[in-house]
């Protein structure tokens, strides 16, 4: 049974059709893609014992934002670890242990309520869960591109854009199941974790089963690589994992993910308190003031738009490139940022709306077009080991970006006593500053040196 993992064992027959590998990648990623609404639990949580109020030994808040911070770090460094496996073992293999991984780690957080044991959830949800993250993260990455090298931004983004997608359906199967196991003595997370945990088991599980690697040499029909290599950007030859990270390229391209992503993740972590604040009564009056349910509703574009952004921005760099697709990134980033204190000052919710909707999908499509712009440097051998790597820039990303807006957003009002209102307009251009570095990190791309190749 445990040989039907072998990697031997899922290279693909003649007949194999190709678009089952994205079936396979959104069976994945529309699963770990829950981590991005692991927040509804929150407050639930803080009252398992109490009930409907939070009792004197229930969980704070402060405890429980560890275990999203903790499965966010261990995706990013589980990546980084077990990507060169992966690239060994094959895509069936580390795609059924993600499986088994993630699924496992809301069972023992189940375990942790019932037994009201906070490290059993930093280490179910929080630790082992995150390596399940990392490694359903990059496990069909490289698969695609080999699949797909005629248009690998839109194969990429199609599984990515899973990942963005998954919490739009675990945040109301969360709550739609919460209220069914709830009872008198009970806030019904023990049994949404466990009955979660098994569905996600079961797709997961179905998506390694059908995925498969392609024949040694194998190309789709009509693609002529000479034309794709025609192009400076895209290479022809191979550099393998050890190397690349001693390569200027890896560590440019380190740098424009970390700062693209981290002056997303921040705003993302802050959203809806944001625009509450900056469009509070006092600051645009009771007419123009944003309310709790209309803040719910701009984070749910938000999520849409870092969804959609995923599969259209990177489809769009198979044909601009994706040096001109971080450009674009960058220096619309920076001018939408810088734009935002004015639109606050304005009171127009709708152009602001606008702006974060963009600035959110070239987040999304960041994280989409990374792969592809990996495999044109470095090509498609070890690109998903490359892959796993780079992400501990999203670990880091994970910390700065909200790190700073939330100590910055506190300094400006304990320290310089301003009202909160007026405490992102600095936020906003440091962001702006971000992306600055970003762009210029961007710029400095150039093809690797032949000497690198394999």
């Amino acid at each position: 049974m445990i040989s039907l993992l072998d990697k031997e064992k899922s290279i693909a027959k003649d007949n194999y059709n190709r678009w089952f590998v994205p079936i396979a990648a959104l069976s994945i990623h529309l699963c770990i893609g829950q981590i991005y609404a692991f927040s509804v639990f929150n407050m639930p949580l803080t009252k398992v014992i109490g009930i409907t109020e939070q009792a004197p030994a229930d969980w704070k808040l402060t405890e429980l934002g560890w275990i999203f911070t903790i499965a966010l770090f261990c995706l990013g460094a589980s990546a980084a670890i077990f990507g060169k496996w992966m690239e060994r073992v094959g895509p069936r293999k580390t795609m059924f242990l993600a499986g088994l991984c993630f699924s496992s780690g809301f069972l023992i957080s189940a375990l942790g309520i019932h037994l009201h044991n906070i490290w059993l959830l930093y280490l179910g949800s929080g630790f082992i869960g995150g390596i399940g993250l990392g490694l359903g993260y990059i496990s069909p990455v490289s698969t695609l591109i080999k699949w797909f090298p005629d248009k690998p931004g839109m194969a990429t983004g199609m599984a990515i854009m899973g990942f963005g997608g998954g919490a739009m359906i675990a945040s109301p199967l969360s709550v739609w199941l919460m209220d069914t196991f709830a009872t008198a003595s009970s806030v019904g997370v023990m049994e949404t974790f466990i009955t979660m945990g098994l569905i996600y088991l079961a797709f997961m599980l179905f998506g390694s089963s059908i995925v498969r690697i392609p024949q040694e040499g194998w190309l789709p029909e009509g693609y002529n690589p000479q034309q794709q290599t025609q192009n400076k950007m895209i290479t022809s030859a191979n550099v393998l994992v050890d190397t690349a990270v001693k390569t200027p390229q890896f560590w440019f391209l380190f740098v424009v993910l970390l700062m693209n992503v981290s002056a997303g993740i921040g705003v993302l972590g802050q959203a809806s308190v944001m625009v509450q604040e900056m469009f509070s009564e006092a600051s645009v009056g009771a007419d123009a003031a944003v309310d709790a349910a209309a803040a719910a509703v701009f984070v749910s574009l938000l999520s849409l738009f870092n969804m959609l952004g995923r599969f259209i921005w990177s489809s769009l760099s198979d044909y601009i490139g994706r040096k001109n697709t971080y450009s674009i990134f960058f220096i619309a980033g920076i001018m939408l940022y810088i734009f935002v204190p004015f639109a606050g000052s304005m009171g127009s919710f709708l152009l602001f709306t606008a702006a974060f909707a963009v600035i959110i999908s070239m987040y999304g499509g960041g994280f989409a077009t990374i792969p592809a712009y990996l495999r044109d440097m470095f090509g498609s051998k070890q690109v998903g080991a490359i892959h796993g790597r780079l992400l501990l820039a999203w670990s880091l990303a994970a910390i700065v970006g909200p790190v700073t807006i939330n100590y910055l957003r506190q300094y400006q009002i304990d320290v310089l006593q301003k009202p909160p209102s007026d405490v992102y307009s600095l936020t906003m251009y440091l962001m702006a500053g971000l992306l600055f570095i970003g762009l210029l990190s961007n710029l400095m791309v150039k093809p690797v040196d032949p000497k690198h190749h394999n």
